[in-house]
């Protein structure tokens, strides 16, 4: 039995798009224009993310905790951002 023929793309090789990834270290903005100071979703993210591998170092890298090192790391981080915007305020 023949093998049907999958179409192939009809774009001339000279307009094709590379599309990069941003480094690991890089972050990424979605800040809104209004209010150019306020962290993004991404940016808290990463900072928790962040803060959970430190407490997780803390105890010695012992595994099986990693739901409470997240949750204590995401009540710090909110914690720390709630402080700096009454601050600001």
């Amino acid at each position: 039995m023949a093998k049907a023929r999958t179409p192939r793309a009809t774009s001339s090789p000279n307009n094709k798009q590379v599309i990069t990834m941003p480094d690991a270290g890089a972050s990424v903005s979605l800040r809104k224009p209004g209010n150019p100071t306020a962290p993004t979703p991404i940016d808290v993210e990463a900072q928790i993310r962040q803060r959970a591998y430190e407490i997780y170092q803390e105890r010695g890298c012992t595994p099986g905790q990693e739901n409470e090192d997240w949750l204590r790391a995401e009540r710090e981080v909110l914690a720390r951002q709630n402080r700096a915007q009454s601050v600001s305020a």
